[in-house]
Parts: structure tokens; C-alpha cells; sequence
């Protein structure tokens, strides 16, 4: 596989850390070489939270170069709008959850709101392909992260990587009650993306 590069951008307690985690060891059991870094920040007090991985073999170091990923991976419209700045490519892909955790400057009325038009005609302006994601129904908000993993696998983004892959990795980290209602959405058909 030719290197490829996917940055993830959310903000803490979003579940980054576990979705870079399942990515990374997808990579790894299709027989990929992988290398993964995360940047945890202020996580714990709502603060920006990143993870690089990039797959392949002349990914040498797990830090991707600004403006040099395939697939940006966010799990907040105002962070999608930011990693796309910071790190996608023109021509690559946004696949973002379609929600609002108002970044400080936007509660205290010193910046907008991003709208989804914002996202859309900054994808415009440089072929990007955007991917949105929202389900008003999640039975549990933690399961953010496992709709966007659901729409990587269902559309194809990551070359290579099977359900079988995603599937063993979910099951490397989580266990019982969460593993099974992780795996029965993740595999469910329903396609009830925005």
C-alpha cells in the first residue's frame, strides 16, 4: 500500500483516543505497516484532542505533514473546519460528525458558530470530499465515534481495511455490554447518516 495519511481531531471525552486505537490496530491485522501518535492536550477539560496514523511502507515517523492528509477523521463541526485547515489535503476526504460542542470563544460571544455551508464551501474551494455523519437516535452519545467508524468502513476510506479488521480490533479493546452494543451499530445496515 502507497502511505496513507489520516489525522483525527475532536475534542476531549469524544472517544479519539479509541477510534485512532481501532484504526491503528485495523491497519496493523490487515498486515499494513502503522505508526500512530496522539496528542491528548486539555483533554480532560474539553480541550482539543488529536490523533496522526499513517499507514504504509515509507511512513517512517507517525507525524504527518501540514496539509498532507488523505482522511480527516473529526468528531465536532468546529474541529472539522480546523483539521481540514491544519492538515488535509486538497482533493482528500472529510468525514465529520455533524455536532456542536461550542469551543470557549464561541460561548463567551467572541467568535461564530461554524455553520455546515462553512465546511461545505471550504470543501468546495479545494475538491474535498465531504462525508457527514448524525444519528439522533445513538442509544449512548459515547457511540460518536463508532457512526463515524461505521461510515469509514461502509464507504470505503481506508484502503485495504475490512469489517473483519474493524471488527477484531473492537474486540482487542472493549469487552461485554459495550463491546456488543459497539458492534451491533457498527454492523447495522441502517444508513441514517446526515
Amino acid at each position: 500500500m502507497k502511505n496513507f495519511n489520516i489525522y483525527l481531531i475532536g475534542v476531549g471525552g469524544q472517544g479519539i483516543g479509541m477510534l485512532s486505537e481501532i484504526l491503528l490496530r485495523a491497519a496493523d491485522k490487515a498486515g499494513y505497516p502503522v505508526k500512530g501518535v496522539d496528542t491528548h492536550g486539555l483533554a480532560q477539560r474539553g480541550g482539543i484532542v488529536t490523533s496522526q496514523i499513517r499507514i504504509g511502507e515509507k511512513a517512517h515517523s507517525p507525524l504527518i505533514t501540514e496539509g498532507e492528509a488523505d482522511l480527516l477523521v473529526a468528531l465536532e463541526r468546529h474541529e472539522a473546519l480546523r483539521g481540514m485547515n491544519m492538515a488535509l489535503k486538497a482533493g482528500g476526504t472529510l468525514v465529520y460528525y455533524n455536532a456542536v460542542w461550542q469551543p470557549l470563544d464561541v460561548r463567551l460571544g467572541l467568535s461564530d458558530e461554524i455553520g455546515e455551508e462553512k465546511i461545505q464551501e471550504a470543501c468546495r474551494e479545494r475538491k474535498i470530499t465531504e462525508i457527514k455523519v448524525f444519528h439522533d437516535h445513538l442509544s449512548d452519545a459515547r457511540m460518536q465515534n463508532i457512526a463515524l467508524l461505521r461510515a469509514i468502513h461502509q464507504k470505503g476510506l481506508i484502503p485495504g481495511l475490512t469489517e473483519a479488521h474493524y471488527k477484531a480490533s473492537m474486540e482487542d479493546l472493549m469487552e461485554g455490554e459495550m463491546l456488543k452494543k459497539n458492534l451491533d451499530f457498527f454492523q447495522s445496515r441502517t444508513n441514517t447518516d446526515a
